[in-house]
C-alpha cells in the first residue's frame, strides 16, 4: 500500500478519470493541487488513506471500457477538444448563469446577502477565464499544435516568442489555481450548492448550474494540468534534444 500512497494524484486521475469521483467524495483537489501524493492529501484532510486506496483499488479492478483514454490522444486533438468542449462550455454557461444570479440577488438578496458575494465571485471568475482561454487559444495551443505537427513530419521547430512552452504553462497553472480557490469560496458560500428550504425554482436551478460549472472546470483544468501540459513540456524537450532525466 505504501507504493500506492506515494502515487501522484494527478497522474492517477490521468490514467483513469473515474478515480476523480473518489477524490471528489473526500474533498481532495485532483486538478489544481493534483501534484500531491495520496498520502500527503489525506494527511492534510485528516482522512484514512487506506480507505481511499481500497476504494481506488476496487474501482480500477473493474472494466474501464467507458473511460476516455486521453493519454492516447495526440496533443493537437486534446487542444481541439478542450477548446470545442470546455472553452465553449464556459462561454455558453457564463451567459446563462449570470442572469440567474442577478435575478436571485434581486429577489432573495435581502434575506440571503451571501448571494451578492457568490455573484461577484462568479462574475470575476468568468472575466478571468475569458482572458485565460483567449491566451491559450491565441498563443499556447497553436504552439503545441506546431510541436505535434513537427513531430509527425519529423521537422525542426523555431523557438516561440515566449522562449519555452514552460513560460505560458506556468502562467496558466497559476491562473488555474486562482480559479480553483475562487470556486472553493463559492462552494462554501452555497453550502456545497445546497439551496435553503425557502429557495424558489430559480434559486435551485442557479445553484445546480454553479455546481455543474465547477465540475466541468475541474475536468477542464485536469486535462490541462495533468495531461496536456506535462506532455507538451516533454515534447518540447524531445524536439530540442534535451534529456528529460
Amino acid at each position: 500500500m505504501n507504493t500506492q500512497e506515494n502515487k501522484i494524484i494527478g497522474e492517477l486521475v490521468a490514467q483513469d478519470y473515474r478515480t476523480a469521483s473518489i477524490f471528489k467524495k473526500y474533498g481532495i483537489d485532483f486538478c489544481c493541487q493534483g501534484n500531491r501524493t495520496i498520502n500527503e492529501a489525506c494527511k492534510k484532510k485528516k482522512i484514512d488513506s487506506q480507505k481511499v486506496l481500497e476504494e481506488i483499488d476496487m474501482l480500477t479492478q473493474t472494466s474501464t471500457e467507458s473511460s476516455i483514454d486521453y493519454l492516447s490522444w495526440p496533443l493537437d486533438l486534446i487542444t481541439d477538444y478542450i477548446e470545442k468542449k470546455h472553452h465553449r462550455y464556459v462561454a455558453e454557461k457564463t451567459n446563462e448563469i449570470i442572469p440567474f444570479l442577478d435575478k436571485v440577488c434581486k429577489v432573495h438578496g435581502a434575506h440571503n446577502p451571501e448571494l451578492f458575494e457568490i455573484s461577484q465571485h462568479f462574475k470575476s471568475s468568468a472575466q478571468e477565464l475569458a482572458k485565460h482561454m483567449k491566451k491559450e487559444e491565441l498563443l499556447l495551443f497553436p504552439f503545441i499544435r506546431k510541436m505535434e505537427k513537427a513531430t509527425q513530419e519529423n521537422n525542426s521547430l523555431e523557438s516561440p516568442l515566449f522562449g519555452t512552452v514552460l513560460n505560458p504553462i506556468n502562467k496558466m497553472m497559476l491562473e488555474h489555481s486562482s480559479e480553483g480557490e475562487r470556486f472553493l469560496k463559492i462552494q462554501e458560500l452555497t453550502n456545497n450548492y445546497t439551496p435553503p428550504p425557502h429557495a424558489c425554482n430559480t434559486y435551485k436551478v442557479t445553484f445546480a448550474l454553479l455546481k455543474e460549472f465547477e465540475e466541468d472546470l475541474h475536468l477542464h483544468i485536469h486535462l490541462e494540468n495533468n495531461i496536456l501540459f506535462p506532455r507538451a513540456i516533454k515534447l518540447e524537450q524531445e524536439l530540442n534534444h534535451v534529456s528529460t532525466y
